[in-house]
């Protein structure tokens, strides 16, 4: 085997050389933007190219428990999403596995010599949000603005995609010189913290030794700063709540009616006037109340989406338990009907020592890394934290990059965009660390706080 100096000579080089690809993968999975599992465009342009590059694929309920997935479109929404994919040249041999909403793709490189499994999550989804058409908006000015009405990459996500196809490409260029194997995660419907539960039951990382995640922004809005570990996310639940009441005329029969509208209302009010929890951190909103259907109708029904957050386990469950008190009580106030239905769940959790300590390694090596924090507390959520957790469970170690990058516009917003000059940094800082961890693997290691962030 060449000297390790050797290989990461060539990991840096390839990473720089793959640097153009980049920017056209990210553009084009910007372009044809799909929401939370209607990734199937996006899914079928990851599946052809890391097949291309020699890596083993598994796609559908292979790596997705059917009945673990949360907030599932309707099966109108989801014939015409595949519909849409295909005429949009998505590969019908790839589609058929993905058929129903399973999107994503899992694929794993052996590499030439023994080592641990290292595995990486790159998430996959847009958000539902209607991008941005002004003239200044660099997609608008460069022409690949999403082509989907109400579907936009405001968080990234085409770019960590990028990222993880460009970590694939350098690694499958050193395969003979890796030591183990590497397993790369790409997953559906982060947004709503819906999808990384289903991959966890399905076992796509039971033999993970080691998992690295990342994200664009988010913590750092410095192209060129990275952060080696976000730790203790707070931990959230979505519920989505109907209220189902009986229509009536407003004037002529009121009393007859029972308003859905107003039971939801009700509910709002006191949802946001829950008591917080003294064991850290808690949060609550109702981010969409929809109902009626005139103004002189007694509204029959009622939509509610709503999530609550926590610092920690125990938090969230008490704050998820309250809101669920409030949500009966207004339908019992008001004689209504209730069904509420988990729409997503992540837990907390926190990066290792031993993961951020080779980060920092493979951050020293990048030239275009210019500051480098070892750690920081999380300031939202993100389901990769069901799948570190899991690691960590069975005896590996995590984290949880920041990839740092100049914002045109805040996350989650319809004049989102990034420097996509911290796309090959990123290549190059998870090469590396996946390379650190597998040359140099803590065997020692397990979780150094083993409470830390468990709630």
């Amino acid at each position: 085997m060449p000297e390790a100096d050797a290989i990461v000579s060539r990991l840096l080089q390839h990473a720089a050389e793959v640097g153009p690809q980049l920017v056209s993968w990210r553009r084009t999975l910007h372009r044809y933007a799909e929401t939370a599992w209607t990734e199937f465009r996006s899914s079928s342009l990851i599946a052809q190219t890391l097949a291309g590059l020699g890596y083993r694929l598994a796609l559908g309920r292979a790596i997705l428990k059917a009945d673990a997935r949360m907030g599932v479109p309707s099966e109108a929404v989801l014939d015409a999403a595949f519909r849409r994919a295909l005429e949009e040249g998505a590969a019908p041999e790839l589609l058929k596995d993905m058929q129903g909403g399973f999107t994503g793709v899992v694929a794993r490189l052996k590499g030439g010599r023994p080592g641990p499994t290292i595995g990486m999550r790159f998430d996959i989804d847009a958000l539902d949000i209607h991008e941005s058409r002004d003239a200044g908006h660099l997609p608008v000015r460069e022409g690949f603005v999403s082509c989907h009405a109400g579907a936009m990459h405001a968080c990234g996500h085409d770019g960590h995609t990028a990222i993880g196809l460009g970590v694939a490409q350098v690694i499958a260029r050193l395969r003979e010189h890796w030591p183990g194997e590497v397993v790369l995660i790409f997953q559906p419907s982060e947004e709503g913290t819906r999808g990384a539960r289903a991959m966890v039951e399905a076992g796509v990382a039971d033999d993970c030794e080691a998992l690295l995640c990342c994200h664009l922004g988010a913590q750092s809005s410095q192209t060129g700063h990275i952060i080696g570990g976000i730790s203790n996310f707070l931990a959230t639940t979505k519920l989505d709540a109907a209220f189902t009441g009986i229509e009536a005329h407003a004037a002529l029969g009121p009393e007859q009616g029972r308003s859905a509208l107003l039971g939801a209302a009700t509910a709002l009010l006191n949802l946001h006037a829950l008591p917080r929890h003294s064991g850290g951190e808690s949060r609550v909103n109702v981010g969409v109340l929809q109902g009626g259907t005139g103004r002189n109708v007694i509204p029959g029904y009622a939509e509610m989406k709503l999530e609550v957050r926590g610092a920690t386990n125990a938090v969230v469950e008490y704050m998820e338990e309250r809101a669920r008190a409030v949500l009966r009580a207004a339908a019992d106030m008001h004689g209504l009907k209730l069904d509420v239905r988990l729409a997503g769940a992540s837990p907390t959790t926190a990066s290792d020592a031993a993961a951020i300590e080779r980060v920092r390694r493979a951050a020293a090596r990048v030239p275009e890394v210019l500051r480098f924090d070892p750690s920081e507390v999380a300031k939202a959520s993100d389901d990769a934290a069901a799948l570190m957790r899991h690691v960590q469970a069975r005896g590996g170690i995590a984290s949880y990059v920041i990839v740092g990058a100049c914002l045109a516009s805040g996350h989650h917003s319809p004049g989102f965009d990034f420097d996509e000059a911290a796309l090959p940094i990123g290549v190059k800082v998870l090469g590396l660390a996946a390379w650190e961890l597998a040359a140099d693997f803590p065997r020692e290691a397990r979780r150094t706080d083993p409470a830390a962030g468990r709630g």
